[in-house]
């Protein structure tokens, strides 16, 4: 395996650019892969041929990748949206031949990739499964700068609240926890993890009077994958389940639904926030924020949460070696 993490540019009208460029510092060996006119006109950088190229001490590795529109901060341009799904296609593919140890996605914008380009998935999570050939997976937000740590796992992603009751099947919860379990194990390095899970009801359905799914179908498949040894607790009520003690208990909690999940670690830990995909054949992390296409261009978007999935990228390919 190549020792490099892998960098996608992203939205390049968003702030992708320049962060990629201040968390050069952050420790972390990486190459960005884009179009290398978009980058800051003052940063260091080298284009290679090859991910493992040497260049000078203090510049950027780049893969170049061209696009075809020109670039205005803060102004996306639909004519560049099958380009930004070229670029992961292409680390996704430079990953599964283990040209790079990790990659790290910077944000793209759905909705200029579905205008432009017709892309028809609701993420970056649901894209990279589909490239790595649809495994099971699971999208984590991990803390980094938060004691005890925050990591949740949304059941279900990107659908609208009205369908989380139809699509949280027990089918879909059991493949949440064991893709977490795995991945807990694998790559987090937690040999025993303890997993929380979440009632999808208020007070976890209070004994039938709020709901009956922690009844009807959660509660018994939790025990049935504790009789495999799993260690579970729950289901529980959300909102008491991410103060500090509470954290202490659990090394992952599994929520039923998106915002359930992300609220609690984005209150916590906005800017050292990590998105992890569990599952995939290889790592993929992000940095928990979107494109910002108000400060694109200003200077003023903080490179912490990229610098932290770097980081986070980086040593789970540590543990995963």
């Amino acid at each position: 395996m190549a020792g490099r993490v892998l960098l996608t540019c992203g939205e390049p009208a968003g702030i992708g650019p320049e962060i990629a460029a201040r968390a050069l510092d952050c420790g972390v060996d990486y190459v960005w892969i884009g179009d290398a006119r978009h980058l800051p006109d003052n940063l260091p950088h080298t284009r290679i041929a090859e991910v493992d190229d040497p260049v000078p001490a203090g510049h950027l590795p780049v893969l170049q990748h061209d696009f075809p529109a020109a670039v205005t901060a803060g102004q996306p341009n639909p004519e560049n949206a099958q380009a930004v799904i070229d670029v992961i296609a292409r680390a996704v593919n430079l990953a599964l031949r283990d040209q790079v140890r990790a990659v790290t996605t910077l944000p793209i914008n759905k909705r200029v990739l579905k205008e432009g380009a017709g892309f028809p998935f609701p993420g970056h999570t649901e894209y990279l499964a589909h490239l790595a050939g649809d495994p099971p997976v699971a999208m984590m937000l991990a803390s980094t700068s938060v004691a005890p740590p925050c990591r949740v796992v949304p059941a279900t992603i990107h659908i609208a609240l009205a369908e989380v009751p139809a699509t949280l099947t027990p089918a879909r919860l059991e493949e949440a926890i064991r893709v977490t379990h795995a991945a807990m194990i694998r790559d987090f390095g937690i040999p025993a993890p303890r997993l929380a899970i979440a009632g999808i009801n208020p007070h976890a359905g209070e004994g039938g009077n709020m709901g009956r799914e922690e009844i009807d179908f959660i509660a018994p498949l939790l025990e049935r994958l504790r009789n495999e040894g799993i260690n579970l607790t729950g289901p529980l009520p959300a909102d008491t389940m991410f103060h500090a003690p509470a954290r202490k208990k659990y090394d992952a909690a599994i929520c039923a639904y998106h915002d359930q999940a992300l609220i609690p670690i984005k209150t916590l830990d906005f800017a050292g926030g990590v998105n992890v995909t569990l599952g995939l054949p290889f790592i993929r992390t992000s940095p928990d924020h979107g494109t910002a296409f108000d400060i694109a261009g200003t200077g003023r978007a903080d490179p912490a949460s990229t610098i932290a999935a770097l980081r986070m990228a980086k040593d789970m390919a540590a543990r995963r070696r």
